[in-house]
């Protein structure tokens, strides 16, 4: 499984965090999505058949893109 925190600078509000939550959740192979409005970060543990390349996809495609 992996883990990874992802910088998302259009996130203003617990809502913004449960809107991702909710379309991350969505995907197979996603285990835990947990949101920190404060800091504007979404932290993701997946495996397979999810992917990094998936989950930024998801982000840019629900217009919260993150940032590398």
């Amino acid at each position: 499984m992996e883990t990874h925190t992802f910088s998302i600078p259009a996130i203003s509000c617990g809502h913004c965090t449960r809107a991702i939550q909710n379309e991350l959740a969505e995907m197979a192979g996603i285990r835990s999505v947990a949101g920190d409005p404060q800091a504007k970060t979404v932290t993701v543990a997946w495996e397979a058949p999810a992917t990094r390349a998936k989950i930024l996809q998801t982000l840019r495609d629900i217009n919260y893109p993150a940032v590398e």
